[in-house]
Formats: C-alpha cells, structure tokens, sequence
C-alpha cells in the first residue's frame, strides 16, 4: 500500500473516496480516528492508502477530476 493523498479535508476525503469506490479500486483510510486522541480538532491529517498496483489508475482518476495537485508526491 502506498500514500495517495493526506488531508484534513473531510469533505475532500469523501469526495476521493466516493471517486475510488466508483472505480472499484480498494483504498484505506488512516487515522480517521486520530479526533479522539487530538479532541475533534481535525488537527492530523488522514492519510488514503490504494495498492502499488492501483497507484496509476487512482492517480490518473484524481487528475482527472481536477484534483492533481492533491496528490502526494510520487
């Protein structure tokens, strides 16, 4: 697994997933529930983990949707 995007963007963190999941390409969500431990602050950024094999796909998805310059670094 490899990092797609970090954010603290909630509403930008749906969008990707709702956009992954339309393209059937499996991702996880890291510490959604990092809130608890900083007092729901949304201070720590999620990170969105997809398999080295769907990098591609899911990085020519976000580009597609105008989201590019979200994208972590490769």
């Amino acid at each position: 697994m490899r990092e797609l995007l970090r954010t603290n963007d909630i509403v930008l963190l749906s969008a990707v997933e709702a956009l992954l999941d339309g393209a059937g390409i499996v991702h996880f969500v890291l510490d959604q529930h990092m809130s608890v431990m900083e007092g729901s602050i949304g201070l720590l950024p999620r990170r969105l983990l997809v398999g080295e094999d769907e990098m591609p796909r899911a990085r020519t998805l976000l580009r597609e949707a105008g989201l590019g310059a979200k994208l972590r670094a490769e």
